[in-house]
């Protein structure tokens, strides 16, 4: 962990901004910069969480996508669409839980060509208990209220539209 600052560099930065690049792009400069810090904070707290699991942040998105799935298994493709991520990233996710003995893969029964994922037991008694803990500390996002974390939810939303991640 590094060192604690006297000073909030997100905030200096955007005063050096505005300085040399003038107030234009100072309110955009900061909530950026603040995503993207946040972003790295709670990766880091959710990674610690679900570490005795024996599990990372996208191995844990990827386990739960298959324990919510109607039939405990989804072709490799379709979880790199919904988890929004390339087919590589999915494959090396799958490898992994797969060593773990979380996720097995197997043929889809009408295409051939198809690689599915599949959930195990063990796989789904994982990801109850690391959800368990995963909601005992609020996803990591402590201090935030819940009416703060619903805030950010819809700020963030129409970015997400903009991008054409779905359909209004």
């Amino acid at each position: 962990m590094a060192p604690r600052l006297s000073f909030d560099p997100i905030a200096e930065g955007k005063r050096q901004w505005e300085k040399h690049w003038g107030p234009d792009a100072v309110s955009a400069m900061g909530a950026v910069t603040s995503i993207m810090r946040a972003q790295q904070i709670l990766l880091g707290r959710l990674n610690a969480t679900l570490r005795p699991h024996g599990l990372t942040f996208p191995r844990y998105e990827a386990l739960m996508l298959l324990y919510y799935s109607r039939r405990g298994s989804l072709p490799l493709g379709k979880m790199g669409d919904r988890l929004q991520v390339h087919r590589a990233s999915v494959t090396n996710v799958v490898d992994r839980l797969e060593a773990q003995g979380l996720v097995r893969r197997m043929q889809h029964e009408r295409d051939r060509r198809a690689v599915l994922a599949e959930i195990t037991p063990e796989g789904r008694r994982v990801a109850e208990a690391a959800t368990a803990e995963v909601n005992s500390a609020q996803l990591a996002s402590s201090p935030l209220t819940s009416a703060q974390l619903d805030a950010v939810f819809d700020l963030l939303r129409a970015l997400r539209i903009d991008e054409g991640d779905f359909d209004r």
